[in-house]
């Protein structure tokens, strides 16, 4: 059934309570039991967030931190997941479902650390983020600021973050490793891990192709069984450990401003806040027009209530420990199944909390089982290119930019800052600067002085000669 005719259908029998008055369920043609059904299906294929979530964490924070635990990153993600999901259900009352966003977390994980900052400090930049994002939408500033960035280079950081995602899965399964005389190099296949990898490479491709529910939940669980089996992971003694929440709490929002220069602090708390702001506002819109609760414009009614929750959500990531959480493209599962309402939300936000009780198994999870995951993932967020006219020289060759050296520089930053910056000199040199939003040229100056730091440091204090 078309979302049209959902919405055409009218009232249902047994809409007559207080939950049905609350979320609308006469005006958007749905009732209780549909709205379980799609609160349950989204949790079905977001739970993999769980397992997927911790692994990325731990995989960038071993180098500063070799004890972080798993299990309190995936009880730590499950609780604010539920709780934000259902904040955005009873709040927004639209059917989204968030949790630790994916290209945030690498960016945590990878990029912030290789900065200098501790986990801690790390997270510090997500909460700050998170507040920005938050003020930005009390003031009602975000879709302004939405709208001085071009569309194509919004697509392209969706890109870019994507391949950087599919680039760690390989990594993590053992194919593409450190070269001796390249970058990187291919590593083929003879060890058990990388053999489990490929079989669950082909069990995740296979349930997705056939279109079955929770296909990256199942592909993770069965790949683990299978590591399990060869011997890759250790089964652990008990699995009825109690939650560890030791993650809540865990950040310093003045660890950035002391460990990097100003300038560079600031981009970095900006660059993070551009990845969040942008992946929510496309996803908002876009599950928000297949449910048909879209304007004919394309804008979304009360939308200003939902960006809100969504800021909330960045600022709760970042201050549980867990990274930014982020509206989940993966509602428009939910919605599929008919899911109109936030009662959608609060179903999936209930499950999410009740998945805290799972949080033990992710210490057999590793990382060759949700590696794959990681690929199909990046698959997806890939398919934003569609929408990039590359045929175009002023946005095709950022774009390319953008979304090449995220990965390349293992830097989500990088990569904006060099699209930004491109971007504008194509419009100048085409003798197009009226084109260029006051805003994009005070970021794209910024990130000339954010790659240029080094450099301009020595000139203001040269370094002391060689003795």
């Amino acid at each position: 059934m078309s979302a049209a005719e959902t919405l055409d259908r009218g009232p249902t029998r047994g809409n007559d309570n207080a939950i049905a008055t609350y979320f609308g369920f006469a005006e958007r043609g749905t009732d209780l039991v549909t709205e379980a059904r799609a609160g349950l299906t989204t949790f079905m294929v977001m739970a993999y967030i769980l397992f997927v979530n911790q692994s990325i964490l731990v995989l960038g924070f071993k180098n500063v931190d070799p004890a972080f635990n798993p299990v309190s990153i995936a009880a730590g993600t499950a609780l604010v997941a539920g709780v934000m999901t259902i904040a955005m259900g009873v709040v927004g009352r639209y059917p989204f479902a968030l949790a630790a966003g994916l290209g945030i977390n690498a960016l945590v994980a990878f990029t912030l650390t290789g900065k200098g900052l501790s986990p801690a400090g790390a997270m510090g930049v997500i909460v700050l983020e998170g507040l920005v994002v938050t003020a930005l939408v009390l003031v009602g500033l975000r879709e302004a600021v939405m709208n001085a960035v071009p569309l194509s280079l919004k697509r392209s950081i969706g890109v870019g973050i994507g391949l950087f995602i599919l680039f760690i899965g390989f990594t993590n399964g053992g194919l593409i490793k450190a070269g001796s005389g390249t970058p990187v190099t291919v590593s083929y296949p003879t060890t058990t891990p990388q053999f489990v990898f490929l079989i669950g490479l082909v069990i995740t491709f296979a349930l997705y192709a056939l279109k079955i529910r929770a296909a990256l939940v199942i592909s993770i669980l069965v790949t683990t069984a299978i590591a399990i089996v060869t011997g890759v992971a250790p089964l652990p003694q008990s699995l009825t450990a109690t939650p560890d929440f030791s993650t809540l709490g865990q950040f310093s929002v003045t660890e950035v401003f002391t460990k990097l220069p100003l300038i560079v602090a600031l981009l970095t708390v900006f660059a993070i806040m551009l990845t969040d702001f942008f992946d929510t506002m496309g996803t908002v819109t876009g599950i928000a027009a297949e449910a048909g609760l879209a304007e004919k414009d394309g804008s979304v009614p009360g939308v200003g209530r939902v960006l809100l929750v969504d800021s909330i959500a960045a600022f709760a990531g970042g201050a549980a420990g867990v990274s930014s959480n982020t509206t989940y493209i993966e509602s428009a599962a939910g919605v599929a199944e008919g899911g109109r309402s936030g009662f959608a939300s609060v179903v999936t936000g209930v499950l999410f909390l009740f998945a805290i009780l799972l949080s033990p198994i992710a210490l057999i999870v590793p990382s060759v089982a949700t590696a794959p995951a990681l690929v199909l993932v990046g698959y997806l967020m890939f398919t934003l290119v569609r929408d990039i006219p590359v045929d175009s020289l002023e946005d095709g060759l950022p774009a390319l930019l953008t979304m090449i050296l995220m990965p390349l520089t293992y830097d989500i930053t990088v990569g904006i800052g060099a699209g930004f910056i491109s971007w504008v000199f194509l419009k100048v040199v085409r003798g197009k600067a009226a084109q260029v939003h006051p805003l994009m040229w005070v970021v794209a100056i910024a990130f000339l002085v954010f790659f240029g730091q080094e450099w301009i440091g020595n000139l203001v204090a040269p370094p002391p000669p060689p003795a």
